[in-house]
């Protein structure tokens, strides 16, 4: 049997920025038309947005934070972490709770990126 090699998507910071966005959106029960009209962006352009088709300027960026009532420095540090996790390092946030905790393990535990994962919707 021929081995396949599997080809890994490039981890992109849009993507993850909109996966991000998405999950505010979501968790506050809002549509893209509402968070549009409220960020004074194009349905269609916060919809790219969401699915990581579109870059978003920092301008625009912080409209859709605004309209999302929450600070876009947050977003931005979910976003590093996600990409943290997706690249095999340990976020800073989950590093401080385990230094609370014990001593940075070698490898992070399951248990603990699920958690996180989960927190952050992905």
């Amino acid at each position: 049997m021929t081995n396949v090699n599997h080809i890994q998507q490039p981890i992109l910071f849009r993507r993850e920025l909109g996966d991000v966005l998405r999950e505010y959106r979501q968790r506050q029960g809002r549509t893209l038309r509402e968070v549009s009209s409220d960020a004074r962006v194009s349905l269609g352009y916060l919809s790219e947005v969401e699915r990581g088709q579109k870059e978003a300027s920092s301008e625009l960026l912080h409209s859709i934070c605004r309209a999302l009532n929450v600070p876009m420095s947050h977003v931005l540090r979910l976003v590093a972490d996600r990409i943290d996790m997706a690249e095999g390092r340990i976020p800073p946030a989950v590093r401080r709770a385990q230094a609370i905790q014990a001593r940075i393990p070698d490898a992070l535990p399951d248990s603990l990126v699920a958690a996180e994962l989960a927190k952050m919707g992905a």
